[in-house]
């Protein structure tokens, strides 16, 4: 850059002049300290002005003394060698040797000539040294500096709530070893009971043994003094001739000989069983023989997507969400609906044969999988797996969203499958032909079979299960009822009204009470977990099947899936 003759004059007069209030260039490594000190040389490599000291320091460091340093009477070219401040200095990453000079807007990257040339060439792209200008000075430094430090106050908040989550952890933790070593006390605690009562019963088989011997011994005992006393008596009696009382204890002793007290007590001990064991108790040896685990840590936030936490007078339309992609060829038929903790609604699409993942924060469809048939239901497992029926080809699809939307598995059962709920590990079925709920671990086994005779042939079955497995609740829809059953396949409670009209999706809130939708007269009713009094809670207003129904305790919304033209999922909030 050219310096006008002004300029070089004025700079050597003052370098000249020396003086600490009159010099135009300071050592700029101790302005950042606040120090304002004549400048004694300039660093071409650096860009920087430098005093004496910061010079020796240049001369003497290892990594500096390289540098090429315009001593103060060449000053007069530092005009010449000191870079623009629109000029780029640093080097590509990819191509060492060049200098990023470019910015291509529509892939957000930066790059050099040869990254331009090879990457970029139909891009529209900035040139850095042009489009720099003004820039520290502008609106989007500004909105740049300001989003950066909105972005430190999230990671600043994020970080916070990490520690105290940590601090939770421990917490849990805590009370989970607690747990396990209270179990570990309850059990050993309970094997000493069962060990002290086994020693008390052997200690009691003996002492009843050795009763019926020492009963046996003193027979023996009596009968042999007995004996010997009568041999005495007879001797004596012979001895002195008395005959007569000979008589007499000959006829005693052949009254002792006649007796039966011996054989009794020979036979009592030939019965008394001498040969006594100890038989393990075959279904603790087969308990500890297992493979198994002490006990498993439970991931309650998985529960928490059902967990209402408060009370539900009433339900509010809050909007609907659009649940049509390009790619559907027939109007949605959303039959299945669950909430995933990942924030994330996963719906069961009949009519289009797919599974579709909605983010509840941007209201759309996020991702979708299609499936070999039609899915009907859906129950969540864990934070990011649920499974989901699909009744025509007698199948249960364990799907994952981890990455993906994806299929883990498939379960083949020999029945219709089609309302699903999961509790403490086991998939409950309600199917079709026969008629009934099939009980599974997730490995598919089958453990046990609940038929479900009241309901009449072909009206499809929605399910839901109380927390402690006990009860099951099952929608009765050709019948217009709400029916509750015992493992056993027993019914113990039913509930109808004149407005309960093809019930289908149940969704069982934390008291125990129950949401079910009717796709008959498109109402949501709220029904106590006795089946004893309900009311309504909705009414549509439009001809709409209400089928499914989920909540979200962290947007605290219910989602109701349905069957129209709209292609919506209906949400709604609580009062």
């Amino acid at each position: 850059m050219a310096v006008s003759g002004r300029r070089q004059v004025d700079l050597l007069g003052s370098v000249a002049a020396g003086s600490a209030e009159d010099f135009d260039h300071c050592c700029e490594p101790c302005l950042t300290t606040g120090q304002r000190i004549e400048a004694n040389g300039f660093c071409v490599t650096c860009q920087e002005y430098l005093c004496k000291t910061c010079h020796d320091v240049h001369r003497k460091t290892k990594v500096l003394r390289n540098h090429k340093i315009l001593q103060r009477y060449d000053f007069d070219k530092i005009q010449t060698t000191r870079k623009s401040k629109n000029e780029c200095t640093e080097k590509c990453q990819v191509h060492k040797k060049e200098i990023i000079k470019f910015y291509c807007p529509s892939h957000n990257a930066l790059g050099c000539n040869v990254c331009i040339a090879l990457g970029h060439r139909t891009c529209k792209v900035d040139y850095i040294p042009e489009k720099c200008v003004g820039i520290a000075d502008g609106k989007e430094f500004d909105d740049v500096m300001q989003k950066l430090g909105e972005k430190l106050k999230d990671a600043s908040e994020i970080s916070k709530k990490a520690k105290g989550s940590r601090s939770t952890i421990n917490d849990y933790n805590k009370e989970i070893i607690k747990a396990i070593t209270e179990f570990r006390k309850e059990i050993n605690d309970c094997l000493d009971l069962m060990q002290k009562d086994a020693l008390n019963n052997a200690e009691e088989v003996k002492s009843n043994t050795n009763k019926i011997i020492q009963h046996v011994l003193d027979t023996c005992e009596n009968m042999i003094s007995g004996i010997k006393c009568m041999q005495s008596s007879l001797h004596v009696s012979k001895s002195t001739h008395q005959d007569g009382q000979l008589y007499i204890g000959m006829k005693r002793a052949e009254s002792t000989l006649k007796s039966d007290e011996l054989n009794d007590a020979e036979q009592t001990l030939i019965h008394t069983n001498m040969h006594y064991s100890f038989q393990r108790n075959s279904e603790l040896e087969t308990l500890f023989c297992k493979k198994m685990v002490f006990g498993e840590i439970v991931d309650h936030s998985r529960h928490e997507s059902t967990k209402v936490t408060k009370a539900v007078d009433r339900l509010i339309g809050k909007g609907d969400i659009n649940v049509k992609t390009s790619s559907d060829k027939r109007e949605c038929y959303i039959t299945g609906c669950s909430v995933l903790n990942t924030n994330k609604l996963v719906l069961a699409d009949y009519n289009n044969h797919k599974v579709k993942l909605i983010s509840i924060e941007n209201r759309r469809v996020q991702e979708e999988k299609a499936l070999d048939s039609k899915p009907w239901d859906i129950a969540v497992m864990s934070q990011d797996r649920f499974a989901v029926t699909m009744p025509y080809i007698k199948e249960i699809v364990v799907m994952t969203t981890d990455d993906k939307l994806s299929c883990v598995r498939s379960i083949k059962v020999d029945r219709s499958c089609n309302g699903i709920d999961y509790n403490h590990d086991c998939f409950y079925v309600a199917c079709l032909y026969p008629t009934s709920v099939i009980v599974l671990n997730t490995q598919g086994d089958i453990l046990n079979n609940i038929p479900l005779n009241f309901l009449l042939p072909d009206y499809i079955p929605c399910i839901a299960v109380r927390k402690d497995s006990n009860l099951l609740y099952i929608s009765d829809c050709g019948n217009n009822s709400i029916v509750s059953v015992s493992l056993q396949g027993e019914v113990t409670a039913t509930y109808k009204h004149i407005d309960v009209s093809g019930p289908q999706g149940v969704l069982m809130l934390d008291d125990g009470s129950l949401l079910v939708c009717c796709l008959g007269n498109g109402t949501i009713h709220k029904v106590n977990g006795d089946l004893k009094q309900g009311k309504i809670m909705y009414k549509e207003k439009a001809k709409t099947i209400l089928q499914s129904i989920f909540y979200s305790s962290r947007y605290n919304e219910f989602y109701v899936g349905c069957d129209n033209d709209d292609n919506k999922l209906k949400v709604f909030d609580t009062q």
